[in-house]
């Protein structure tokens, strides 16, 4: 284990410690390592190149009364079928609906299909979790391991 000081002044070290007692961390080092490997990851996942696939969760919140808005991202999740595992909806209020999509592939298409379905018309806080894998097909099956 490798150690290192940082120094912060009082206002930022006061909101850090209640931001990590609200995120339930028990100290400030655990706190600091996810920071730093959600960095990492979200650097890597830049590099496309260095990251072919991925693994992601992609959630939103739309208005289920608009016109054929639930049709449509049906519709777009049946033909990304390769790209999409899983979906959860939850009904959120009388309006309101939360979903996530559990998705796997090459990452650029990842990325493509999530950002189409959150610029559909009335979709709402969108927001993709992209975690990029080592991929190794088998027959009948894809093995996904996280990139350490």
């Amino acid at each position: 284990m490798e150690r290192f000081t940082i120094s912060l002044d009082e206002t930022l070290a006061q909101s850090f410690d209640s931001l990590i007692r609200e995120r339930g961390y028990a100290n400030r080092s655990e706190a600091v390592r996810d920071m730093i490997r959600r960095e990492l990851i979200k650097a890597e996942t830049r590099r496309i190149a260095e990251a072919p696939h991925c693994v992601a969760s992609l959630s939103y919140v739309y208005n289920h009364h608009e016109r054929r808005l639930a049709e449509r991202l049906t519709d777009l999740q049946h033909h990304a079928h390769d790209v999409v595992v899983s979906s959860m909806h939850v009904h959120l209020d009388h309006d309101n609906c939360l979903e996530t999509l559990f998705l796997r592939g090459h990452t650029e298409e990842v990325r493509a299909f999530a950002e189409k379905l959150i610029a559909e018309r009335g979709v709402r806080h969108g927001t993709l979790n992209l975690i990029p894998v080592e991929s190794e097909a088998a027959p009948h099956h894809v093995h996904s391991r996280p990139k350490t």
